[in-house]
């Protein structure tokens, strides 16, 4: 198992009602700047909970943050909080929000262009305002980890970035939000998550027999509850283990000791940058074809998931990998994600080219856990992805 640090501050307050609590959760004097997307929480009845238990604050609302929150909307909102001085934040929505608000903490204190933040990958260690979420949509985990993405409306571009200052305080996660979400979106959260499960267990096999076991029953679960919240949303067993998943998915416990790749999601945030095709769907066309171009390198780990998770009969160890991989299409098409390019857009024939000449501009040239996804393999990957 390789070293690893495990620390993860945020209060997780999980289970119907729990918005109530948020006064006992915010300080006392705290001056509050609420954030949320187009207004959905208007209709589902979160805001009015949230307007309720804030009752006796200074209260400031900023709205409009976008499904990939645009750094242009953000930087309207630092200025709103540096004008007012306000010194706290309650990001309220799913992960979009949840990323914008992170980089709203960062921005407001940060010497210098905030821009760089996103362009130079700077790690937030400190001088963030402190912020809490109330979490509307189940998918990236936002709520319990410290990385957030970013697009820049002037350069078409989708960027990381995170810090260990920028944990939410507390995050508020009732199950019984999920009754009001599309359909759209519950299929995108269950595929984020199990996505994110690949990104830090589809590798190569090692010694960290306990995340892979729980890396293994997360994926399960997925499987099982996925198909069946989308037609059942106010399912409160189906919602809370669909809600638990998805956080449990990226809240850092299953990549502590264990070699991670991350370039599915990469190369899938170039899709939405290009063509706003939603973030779950870049990875369900991206993440097949990677792992049919890297096959050499990951069949082991493809094998061992094709037994534990889909229980593929014993074969060689290429035919469960292949196996396994078409089982994953099969699940994302169930889940209701097309998983070509060409589904989505017409206008795809330069797109591989395209994602190439960005990642050597950033030098991005060795990307995946052994560092041997090449430019020409990302290529490959976009082109058959088509």
């Amino acid at each position: 198992m390789l070293n690893f640090e495990l620390y993860n501050p945020t209060n997780l307050v999980f289970g119907k009602g729990q918005i109530a609590k948020i006064s006992d959760l915010l300080p006392k004097e705290a001056k509050v700047l609420i954030t949320y997307g187009g207004g959905s929480i208007f209709k589902n009845g979160v805001y009015d909970q949230v307007r309720k238990a804030l009752h006796g604050y200074d209260v400031t609302e900023f709205g409009g943050i976008e499904p990939n929150p645009r750094y242009e909307t953000l930087m309207k909102a630092v200025e709103i909080i540096r004008e007012k001085k306000l010194d706290f934040i309650l990001a309220v929505g799913g992960g979009s929000v949840i990323d914008g608000t992170k980089f709203i903490s960062a921005a407001v204190q940060f010497e210098g262009n905030p821009m760089d933040i996103l362009q130079k990958g700077i790690r937030i260690l400190d001088n963030a305002i402190p912020f809490g979420t109330v979490l509307t949509l189940p998918a990236t985990a936002s709520e319990m980890n410290s990385g957030a993405v970013i697009t820049i409306n002037e350069t078409q571009e989708k960027l990381s970035f995170g810090g260990p200052a920028l944990f939410p305080k507390f995050s508020i996660c009732d199950p019984e939000v999920v009754a009001s979400l599309p359909k759209r979106q519950i299929q995108n959260g269950v595929v984020d998550a199990f996505t994110h499960v690949f990104e830090q267990y589809l590798t190569y096999p090692h010694d960290a027999l306990l995340q892979d076991r729980i890396s293994e029953g997360i994926l399960q679960t997925l499987i099982e509850i996925g198909p069946k919240v989308v037609e059942n949303p106010t399912d409160y067993k189906l919602a809370s283990n669909y809600m638990w998943c998805c956080t449990m998915a990226l809240n850092g416990l299953i990549q502590k000791g264990v070699p991670t790749d991350w370039a599915t999601h990469m190369i899938g945030h170039e899709l939405t940058a290009l063509f706003e095709i939603d973030h779950a769907r870049t990875l369900a066309i991206i993440g097949p074809n990677l792992y049919r171009v890297m096959f050499e390198s990951k069949k082991e780990k493809l094998a061992q998931y094709g037994k534990r998770v889909w229980n593929i009969a014993d074969a060689s160890v290429e035919e469960m990998a292949t196996e396994a991989i078409e089982k994953t299409v099969d699940f994302f098409h169930i889940m209701g994600m097309q998983t070509k390019l060409s589904e989505y857009t017409q206008d795809y024939e330069n797109t591989a080219d395209f994602v190439v000449k960005r990642f050597d501009e950033r030098g991005w040239k060795a990307l995946g856990e052994k560092k041997n996804i090449t430019l020409e393999k990302v290529k490959n990957i976009v082109e058959l992805s088509y």
